[in-house]
């Protein structure tokens, strides 16, 4: 998890002070190893790229209930949604990134709400096309199985295997209709993976900032 506000370290040709930053989510199911992605990203891209913090890890990581009452779950979707957008508003407002990456995206809400996906718009006055709209591109690392090494070491993390897995379909079907979405298998060895998913954030670059470093 990054805290704060996390710019990637490379320097960049792009002499602009200003952009029409595009949002990208990184999404998955639990243990899809989107923080390892993420932290790879920061080290690999250039200074106008931001990393936001996951909106998940600092309402649990600050104390916010976590039980599994259906009324806490209510409590704990309703706060992320809105840390997830006034952390996106900020930085779409400064216009201080080109590209900002984020830790998983409002309509991941979704797959942890208790009711159906409908009873979760309606609460939150938001429909799906609307929060689709809202981002340039979808990146999905699927969660592994415990045969290719699903890992639930994190303190946070509170899912066993089959009910990560769970997640990661609800995931992938609320995301299913956006137009620029990529998702990238488990199948795979993680460094496949994970260089699939940096080549994928690479194409959302614009022009002005470059592709990957090598």
């Amino acid at each position: 998890m990054t805290t704060g506000d996390d710019f990637c370290t490379l320097p960049c040709a792009c002499l602009q002070d200003r952009h029409d930053p595009r949002l990208v989510v990184v999404t998955g199911g639990p243990g899809a190893g989107k923080t390892a992605v993420l932290e790879m990203a920061r080290r690999s891209l250039c200074r106008h790229v931001l990393v936001l913090p996951e909106a998940a890890g600092i309402v649990f990581g600050g104390g916010f209930p976590r039980r599994p009452t259906d009324v806490a779950r209510r409590a704990s979707q309703r706060a992320i949604y809105y840390i997830q957008r006034e952390l996106e508003r900020l930085h779409v407002d400064e216009q201080n990134a080109a590209l900002i990456l984020c830790d998983r995206g409002t309509l991941d809400g979704v797959a942890y709400w208790p009711d159906t996906a409908e009873e979760f718009f309606v609460e939150l006055g938001i429909s799906q096309i609307s929060e689709i709209n809202r981002y340039h591109a979808v990146i999905h690392l699927r969660t592994p199985t415990t045969e290719q090494g699903y890992d639930n070491s994190n303190p946070l993390r509170v899912e066993g295997a089959a009910q990560a897995r769970e997640i990661d379909d609800k995931i992938e079907l609320t995301w299913r209709d956006h137009p620029r979405r990529t998702i990238i298998d488990s199948a795979v060895a993680f460094p496949t993976k994970a260089h699939h998913a940096l080549a994928a954030i690479g194409d959302e670059l614009p022009a002005c900032c470059g592709p990957l470093s090598a």
